[in-house]
């Protein structure tokens, strides 16, 4: 009983040491990380925020003919299992009285001098449909190509792009800031938009983290051993209201489809972008 004992004691004695190590090799561990991460803190990266600012659609897409077939035959099965809404019913009882009335002209109910019939009502509302004008699907912007306005291709998304001076070369670019000590890239990304927008205009964030990242070197004319390039985190926000077309100098932005992007951006900054615009 005693030896028995004895082993249990030892078995838990041994499984203590083990623990023990675990947890001092762990702390060894996160301590060693935490260090590399504090040495990273003079990196040769520097942290950039942009944000993807994109112009929802104003107006739907055009039907293509398969969508118009199936939308007639859709309308044409409702209206053949509907009932008689009020107004269809009002129509058929006038429709009644009045061919009473006219087998019998000399018959004239006192209330019916002053009522209003529903064909004056549907006459009245055709002169107000006729009146009624829907605005062009295809602006003017779009027949010049006018690419730094937010009034071309209603119907789809635009992102804002800018050009901005790297090194000697001229690049276009999503709006980005340098990351300052303190703040969150989120933050980095929405004071970029204030920086551009001169608070003009407002926008929402969808989310606090990125949505994608890329990675570059500097020129050489501009690289130096303490500054050898850029990691770059993207935002996405919506525009939700004000005019953008007025940001910045001249030939400086333009707002662009998912297809034209491949016109401004460069191959592998593109193909980074394109992996989060999946629905545009």
């Amino acid at each position: 009983m005693a030896a028995l004992a004895e082993r249990g004691l030892l078995g838990v004695m041994r499984g203590w040491s083990r623990f023990e190590g675990f947890w001092v090799g762990s702390l060894g561990s996160r301590s060693l990380t935490l260090t590399a991460a504090s040495s990273t803190s003079g990196s040769q990266w520097r942290l950039l925020g942009a944000v993807c600012l994109q112009r929802p659609p104003v107006v739907s897409k055009s039907l293509t003919p398969l969508q118009e077939e199936m939308a007639a035959l859709l309308k044409q099965i409702e209206i053949e299992r509907s009932l008689y809404s009020d107004h269809e019913l009002r129509a058929l009882d006038e429709a009644q009285r009045l061919a009473k009335k006219k087998a019998d002209p000399y018959h004239e109910e006192d209330n019916e001098r002053n009522i209003l019939l529903v064909q004056d009502l549907e006459d009245m509302w055709e002169q107000k449909f006729q009146q009624f004008k829907p605005g062009a699907r295809v602006t003017d912007a779009d027949k010049k190509n006018d690419r730094t306005s937010l009034n071309r291709k209603l119907d789809r998304n635009l992102v804002l792009l800018v050009k901005e001076k790297l090194g000697d070369e001229d690049v276009w670019m999503l709006p980005q800031t340098e990351w300052q000590p303190g703040e969150t890239l989120r933050r980095t990304a929405e004071r970029t938009l204030a920086t551009l927008s001169e608070n003009n205009m407002e926008a929402k964030f969808l989310g606090n983290a990125p949505c994608g990242h890329y990675k570059f070197k500097f020129p050489q004319a501009v690289r130096t051993e303490s500054s050898l390039g850029a990691k770059v985190f993207f935002f996405k926000a919506l525009l939700l209201t004000g005019d953008f077309s007025q940001a910045g100098k001249k030939g400086q932005h333009v707002w662009v489809s998912k297809e034209e992007l491949g016109d401004y951006l460069k191959p592998k900054y593109l193909a980074q972008v394109r992996r989060f615009l999946l629905d545009l």
